[in-house]
C-alpha cells in the first residue's frame, strides 16, 4: 500500500511540476507552486520525515506562495511574451554573462569538493565519533524515535532557532519593504504619515 501512495504522489508532483512550466497565468502558477510544495510535504511524511515536511509546508506552501501572491498583487498577472531581438545584439550578449558566472561558480564548487570524503565512508570525520555517539545516545537521551528531529530539535536546538530567527527576520524585512508599496485608490490624495486631517 506505501508503494501505491508513494507512486501517486510521485506522480502528481510530475504532473503539477509540467503545468507549473506550461502556465501563462502567474496566480493560477503560484498556487500551483503552494500545492506542489505541499505535495512535496505529504511525500516526506510517508517516508517518514515529519521535520523535513514540516519545513516544505511551512516554508514552501506557506511563507513563499504568500510571497509570490503579494508581489503578484504589486505588479501583473499574466507573464510578458518575449520580444524577438535581433540576432546578434547587446541585449543577448548581456543574457550571457548570467550563464557564465553560473558556470564558473559551478565549476569552483565541483573543484571544492575534490578533498570531501567520498559517500558513506566510514572513515570520515562526522562517522568516526558524532554520527556513533547521536544513534547510540539519542533514544536514551532524547527519547524521540526520529533520530534527525532528536538531532535538530536537541543537539542542534540553538541551531534550529537561529535559522527560526533568521526566517523571522527575512519575513518582517519583505513586510516592512512591501508596507510602503501599498496601492492607493485611483482619485485618492497622497496623505503622509502624522498629518492631521
Amino acid at each position: 500500500m506505501s508503494s501505491v501512495i508513494d507512486f501517486v504522489l510521485l506522480a502528481l508532483l510530475v504532473f503539477t511540476a509540467i503545468r507549473i512550466a506550461r502556465l501563462r497565468g502567474l496566480f493560477s502558477a503560484a498556487i500551483l507552486a503552494g500545492i506542489y510544495s505541499l505535495l512535496g510535504a505529504c511525500w516526506m511524511s510517508v517516508l517518514d520525515q515529519p521535520d523535513v515536511a514540516f519545513t516544505e509546508a511551512s516554508v514552501g506552501a506557506g511563507i513563499s506562495t504568500v510571497l509570490i501572491l503579494v508581489t503578484l498583487s504589486l505588479t501583473t498577472s499574466e507573464e510578458k511574451q518575449p520580444e524577438r531581438a535581433p540576432r546578434f545584439s547587446l541585449l543577448q550578449a548581456r543574457r550571457l554573462l548570467p550563464l557564465v558566472v553560473v558556470v564558473v561558480t559551478g565549476a569552483i564548487l565541483v573543484y571544492g569538493t575534490i578533498d570531501l570524503p567520498r559517500l558513506g565512508d566510514p572513515e570520515a570525520p562526522a562517522n568516526l565519533h558524532v554520527a556513533p555517539r547521536y544513534i547510540e545516545d539519542s533514544p536514551h537521551e532524547i527519547e524521540v524515535p526520529n533520530l534527525v528531529t532528536a538531532v535538530l530539535a536537541s543537539y542542534r536546538g540553538y541551531d534550529t532557532l537561529g535559522e527560526t530567527a533568521v526566517i523571522l527576520t527575512a519575513g518582517v524585512g519583505v513586510m516592512i519593504l512591501l508596507g510602503g508599496a501599498r496601492r492607493r485608490r485611483p482619485g485618492t490624495p497622497k496623505t503622509t504619515r502624522g498629518a492631521a486631517p
